[in-house]
């Protein structure tokens, strides 16, 4: 028996899988199986209240639990299988359990690329909620090592596919059914892009959870950040963008390249806090393109930890959130 049929029957059993996918690394269960996704919310120590992605094969699989606009179905198109979740009205006669939508008259679908995402879906036949493999709140697991860092025991079973290729959580877009597209939350497709394909995105509610990652403090490590950092202070750690990082510090991109500092941006803040430090010093990312969605995460990391249905606020009102 391969390791991908071993995690089907884990799956129908009502277990807990930890799979790769080409974003960050998910832990998955049977999203029909309330009892298994109340597990899953258990294992993380993940609100109730945030919803989870579901993964599918495509469109015939995510076209049974959701309403479409066309204009979903053009990204959907345009992007999957690929690191994109729509989040659109779920059918009532919709398989997956309530709690996996939070309770929510939505559902948000993902198709991802990874193979051995794929591979899985396939052999389970059905539906997998799978939020990212780490601790509610902390740093996003690029591999199996992290996953199993974080969840031990708390899972069945760890599919290792290799460190995550994009490093960066999906983009998250809602899409109602009028067609209206809002940008729920920021992932490795940049916003551009998607606006090249169903036009300009409309604004979104300031409060509330409506899809996951919408937490204020998300994305954490044990230390604190402080953003736009120019260079260090005694007793912190640096981490570096367009150029490379002084000793004790890591390097997200010497050559300022986007796509490489969204791959390294887990693992380097995991690396990090692993060493100890109090404070890691973040160097200034650009706003354009994908630094948008890491910036994003920058922000939510540094976030106050207790707030949990903040609005979301201007990054440059968190740089130095320690002082």
């Amino acid at each position: 028996m391969n390791d991908i049929t071993r995690a089907a029957e884990r799956l129908r059993a009502g277990g807990l899988v930890v799979f790769p996918t080409e974003t960050v690394y998910g832990v998955g269960c049977d999203a029909t199986n309330a009892r298994a996704v109340a597990r899953l919310f258990e294992a993380k120590g993940r609100p109730h209240f945030n919803p989870l992605i579901t993964h599918v094969l495509g469109l015939p699989q995510a076209e049974e639990h959701a309403h479409l606009h066309p204009n979903a179905l053009r990204l959907a198109s345009a992007f999957w299988p690929g690191p994109l979740t729509l989040v659109a009205r779920r059918r009532a006669e919709s398989s997956i359990a309530e709690l996996a939508c939070a309770g929510l008259s939505t559902v948000a679908l993902r198709a991802p690329a990874h193979p051995m995402a794929r591979a899985l879906i396939e052999a389970f036949a059905g539906p997998i909620a799978a939020p990212s493999a780490n601790r509610s709140g902390h740093v996003s697991a690029t591999t199996a090592q992290h996953a199993a860092d974080d969840l031990g025991d708390r899972v069945d079973l760890v599919l290792d596919g290799g460190a995550s290729p994009l490093g960066l959580e999906s983009t998250i877009i809602g899409v109602d059914d009028a067609g209206q597209a809002a940008l729920l939350r920021h992932g490795a497709i940049a916003k551009q892009d998607i606006e090249a394909v169903i036009g300009p995105l409309a604004g979104r509610a300031a409060s509330g959870v409506a899809a996951p990652g919408m937490l204020e403090s998300h994305y954490a490590p044990r230390a604190h950040l402080r953003l736009d950092a120019h260079d260090t202070r005694p007793g912190e750690a640096y981490l570096a963008f367009g150029r490379e990082a002084p000793p004790g510090g890591l390097t997200l991109s010497a050559r300022g390249d986007l796509v490489e500092a969204a791959a390294n941006l887990y693992a380097h803040l995991r690396a990090l806090d692993a060493s100890g430090v109090e404070v890691i010093a973040v160097a200034p990312i650009p706003s354009s393109g994908l630094g948008e969605a890491i910036r994003d995460r920058l922000w939510r990391a540094a976030a106050p930890r207790l707030d949990l249905l903040g609005a979301n606020a201007p990054f440059s009102a968190q740089a130095d959130p320690i002082e």
